[in-house]
């Protein structure tokens, strides 16, 4: 039997956590944690659900993960599961957080678009999700330029060589979400974003809702042969080196949604990307790298797959853990995007809004 609350979480690249509970006063009661998780000895599932029984209901996750610490029996061993996975599925719980399979995905893949509009689309797609009137999307792009996307709080002059990028036909567009540069190709990457209710992620920090939102991605790797991981905040990293890095928007409006996209290098231009894009020594240095060829390691090399193949193995995977039914950008979403792409994304009053 299910208690008032019900949750449930994904430990990226390990097992999954069920939490039931009541609360009383104020306080947890009644827990009990479950999952296809693997823990030693036998009764520290008891421990786990002692520690969090009576804790204050508006515990964060590292605070019951530390009560779970702190009761676990001496040589316990965890395996697929950790402390505070356990913590954030006892907060999913608490804030009634839904699950992917809750949804009916809806898969945009369409013919190549331009990057200003590709730009609007993101905005658009998840502002519809978040007013209900589109389900929870994964859209996979297609490139019509090349491009070099920034994130909405770089600096313009800072981030690109803006002759470099005129002598190569380069467009630069800036992004609603933040984090660093991309160097965009066509045939040479392989980007999608997601557009998800905010439930979706109700109850995980900033920090583990990236993790959260690529684990079938990991997933889809490992099928073909890639051992990747998450590496906070917001890179895909596999022992040859970085292969994706993500960015997010959280929408406010309606019922709230949240965009996540991804950009994966599938095979990078190393010597053509150094000259557009101003990669200072600082980042290089933070990432433990003397070269910035060596920070992006091709898809390609490492799978040995055309990049259509990669992409089809990603849509598959994603279907099968969740469920996917073919769709498309409406008449009126992609009329809103053309003008939207129009008056701001194309505009250099929103390409240099930070100079």
């Amino acid at each position: 039997m299910h208690g008032a609350y019900h949750g449930e979480y994904k430990v990226p690249g390990g097992k999954l956590v069920v939490v039931d509970l009541d609360t009383e006063d104020g306080v947890l009661r009644n827990v009990r944690v479950a999952g296809d998780f693997f823990l030693e000895p036998d009764e520290a599932i008891l421990a786990i659900d002692g520690a969090l029984e009576g804790a204050p209901a508006d515990t964060d996750a590292p605070g019951l993960a530390a009560r779970i610490d702190a009761a676990l029996p001496p040589g316990t061993q965890l395996f697929g599961l950790t402390t505070e996975g356990v913590g954030i599925a006892v907060r999913r719980a608490l804030a009634h957080a839904t699950d992917w399979t809750d949804y009916d995905w809806q898969l945009i893949h369409e013919p190549p678009q331009s990057p200003a509009l590709h730009m609007a689309l993101d905005e658009i797609l998840t502002a519809e999700v978040a007013a209900g009137r589109r389900p929870p999307t994964l859209r996979v792009w297609e490139w019509g330029a090349p491009a070099v996307v920034i994130g909405s709080f770089q600096s313009l002059r800072n981030e690109v060589d803006a002759e470099a990028a005129e002598r190569h036909g380069i467009q630069v567009v800036r992004r609603i979400s933040g984090g660093g540069a991309m160097f965009i190709e066509p045939g040479n990457t392989i980007t999608y974003s997601l557009s998800v209710p905010d439930a979706l992620v109700q109850g995980l920090s900033f920090t583990d809702s990236y993790a959260y939102l690529d684990d079938w991605v990991l997933g889809a790797l490992g099928d073909m042969g890639i051992r990747a991981w998450y590496q906070p905040l917001n890179d895909i990293a596999t022992d040859a080196g970085k292969i994706a890095g993500a960015a997010q928007k959280r929408i406010v409006a309606g019922e709230g949604a949240v965009l996540h996209h991804v950009t994966m290098a599938y095979d990078i231009d190393a010597d053509k990307m150094t000259e557009v894009l101003r990669i200072g020594r600082e980042k290089l240095s933070d990432k433990g790298t003397r070269s910035a060829k060596k920070r992006v390691d091709p898809l390609r090399r490492q799978t040995g797959l055309p990049r259509e193949t990669v992409i089809e193995r990603m849509i598959a995977s994603f279907r099968d853990r969740y469920g996917l039914t073919e769709g498309r950008v409406t008449e009126d979403e992609l009329s809103r995007a053309r003008s939207l792409a129009e008056t701001k994304f194309g505009t250099p009053e929103w390409t240099s809004r930070v100079p």
